[in-house]
């Protein structure tokens, strides 16, 4: 592919150095990012996405990130341009990507960024997407491995691949935040990385490909990237790789971003409305529900103030929509354009539709909206999956007898001390 290249792993705030080893943010508690000697970069003469961008990527030796999926597909949603009086919109089709979701992108990235770092055995959590992408990518790493946390609703969503890499547990009762905050005791416990989410530099870095990708599938300038959003890290990391491309001269202005939820779990939203950089305690949804699964996050706090500054520069806005009109606009795109994308993406494209029809877009800009994935079909629990329940502050075996110290090989049982 092309030689290694020099990192710099930064603070956002203190713009502090970091070490070489993986850590999500700095002593100052802001967030740690990576940076590229620009002035050195270019966008190489590939077909291949990663050997296209490696020099704005996050991992140093190319022979780490090979990737043999081509450029999904980006539609000139001609026909449901004319429905909406929109002459250049556009739909970036990641149902295609092989498990049916971008998070495709960000597991080969963090997989490799996460080796790279020194990280041989990780915790993390998921709705389902990104760990599905986690542990198919993981088998290009075979002595990596993962613990994986996930609530029971989104149980049935996650395809742990056919190696023994990923070590499952399931939260009886369990929100996705419950889930998040009891990968990070693990880690703790057991002396692991804490993967964080999107406070790792990787996953960010490598949601950013599908907009780098439409840059050169899309005549001309993209005037707003619109996305369905939990965390947002997708959103950051375009906007980052956006910042990018134009810092080399491959775009000329950074695009608008526009950020959806569905509104019976849309904490970012609300704030943003109240003109608040930060998730308060009134914006928390403490049992999210809804059809859009994969963006259900009702506690963002940590993640929100980043975005919220992304968004405000870049002059774009949040917006939430309801069920009915996220069914309404999977309908439109499955007739008007031949693809059928998840409720969750769907939800990406409802919002673009309610600020079209309250006269609030500008419907002769260039738009992209990420279909950020299809539907899988629900899966079977698999055989290895140990069941957690809450014990007061602390998330316990279901069944007394289990101890994972021997799946770990050391550190405390799960088990709260009496």
């Amino acid at each position: 592919m092309t030689a290694r290249k020099r990192l710099i792993r930064r603070c956002v705030a203190c713009r502090r150095p970091a070490a070489e080893a993986f850590a999500a943010f700095c002593s100052c508690g802001a967030m740690v990012d990576v940076e590229y000697e620009l002035e050195l970069a270019v966008i190489r003469n590939s077909s291949n996405p990663v050997e296209r961008f490696f020099d704005i990527l996050p991992v140093a030796d190319p022979d780490l990130l090979q990737w043999d999926v081509p450029y999904t597909p980006c539609v000139h949603a001609k026909a449901l341009g004319r429905l909406l009086g929109m002459p250049h919109l556009y739909l970036k089709d990641e149902t295609r990507l092989p498990s049916g979701s971008t998070k495709d992108r960000m597991a080969h990235v963090a997989a490799a960024y996460l080796w790279e770092s020194g990280v041989r055995h990780f915790c993390t959590s998921s709705t389902g997407n990104s760990s599905t992408a986690y542990a198919h990518a993981l088998a290009r790493f075979p002595e990596m491995k993962m613990a994986l946390f996930t609530a029971e609703d989104f149980g049935d969503r996650v395809d742990y691949g056919t190696g023994e890499q990923v070590t499952p547990f399931v939260l009886r009762d369990a929100t996705f935040v419950d889930a998040f905050n009891c990968a990070a005791q693990f880690s703790r416990d057991f002396g692991l990385i804490s993967e964080r989410g999107f406070f790792n530099p990787g996953r960010r870095e490598g949601l950013k490909i599908a907009f780098l990708e439409a840059t050169d599938q899309v005549p001309g300038t993209i005037d707003w990237y619109v996305q369905a959003v939990s965390s947002a890290m997708g959103v950051y990391g375009t906007y980052k790789g956006a910042r990018e491309l134009a810092a080399i001269g491959a775009i000329s202005r950074l695009p608008r971003l526009l950020c959806v939820q569905q509104d019976t779990c849309a904490p970012m939203v609300r704030a943003f409305e109240e003109g608040s950089g930060v998730i308060k305690p009134h914006h928390v949804v403490h049992r999210p529900s809804g059809i859009a699964k994969a963006i259900l996050r009702g506690d963002p706090s940590r993640a929100y103030p980043y975005v919220h500054e992304m968004v405000v520069e870049s002059g774009g806005t949040f917006t939430s929509v309801s069920e009915a009109q996220i069914r309404e606009a999977r309908a439109m795109i499955e007739d008007y354009e031949n693809v059928s994308p998840c409720f969750s993406a769907s939800a990406a494209f409802a919002g673009l539709v309610r600020l079209v029809r309250e006269n609030q877009f500008p419907v002769r800009d260039t738009v992209v909206v990420n279909l950020t994935g299809r539907d899988r079909p629900a899966r079977p629990a698999a055989p290895t999956v140990r069941y957690l329940v809450r014990n007061g502050e602390r998330w316990v075996p279901e069944d007394p007898a289990t101890d994972v110290r021997h799946v770990l090989g050391s550190g405390p049982s799960l088990v709260a001390p009496e």
